[in-house]
């Protein structure tokens, strides 16, 4: 029995191939309960930084959806995405635009450390989160405003596309019974 729990659910698709409303919502429960790189989007930190990032996206005029969590917007990502998103090349091409985001978010938040020489604590890592300063915090120590945006926007990015990419690539396998993998 220990080893069905720590397996995520079973993805169930309509005659369509479209797959479930209620199999996707316990896939996405599950994933965040044992998946600590999807889990994280309940953390006290990742939440901070959303509002921080919707209320920055309202102030500069941006048109967005008021979410009223990380998790709330995390979820409705991913059945947006899958929705969308319901062939196999658009999958594969929407995994791909994510792993692209990912990689900008960590390169710019690289380039953010060092030009303010801000040190390894800067870094947010979803394994040290208790233990790591908050990215509202490090935002701190960047004189900038611009590039304070530039850096928490990134720091959101970055855990956004982690837990994406998480569950929309296991149900890629799922639904194409293989792996996801970059074209080169």
């Amino acid at each position: 029995m220990a080893d069905a729990i720590n397996q995520p659910p079973p993805l169930e698709t309509r005659a369509s191939g479209d797959v479930t409303t209620e199999s996707l919502a316990n896939l996405l429960e599950w994933f965040l309960k044992y998946d600590e790189r999807v889990a994280i989007m309940r953390h006290p930190q990742i939440e901070a930084l959303f509002q921080w990032k919707q209320q920055d996206s309202k102030a500069f005029g941006e048109d967005i959806y008021p979410f009223e969590s990380a998790e709330d917007r995390f979820a409705v990502g991913i059945f947006q995405a899958l929705a969308e998103n319901n062939t196999k090349e658009l999958l594969h091409e929407w995994l791909t635009d994510l792993l692209n985001a990912l990689q900008q978010a960590k390169e710019t938040n690289a380039q953010v450390v060092n030009d303010y020489k801000l040190g390894d604590t800067a870094y947010f890592r979803i394994e040290n989160t208790d233990k790591d300063p908050s990215p509202l915090d490090v935002v701190k120590l960047i004189p900038s405003t611009v590039t304070q945006r530039l850096y928490l926007t990134a720091c959101w990015l970055e855990t956004l596309c982690i837990a994406e990419t998480r569950v929309i690539g296991w149900v890629f396998q799922q639904l194409y019974d293989e792996r996801f993998a970059a074209k080169s």
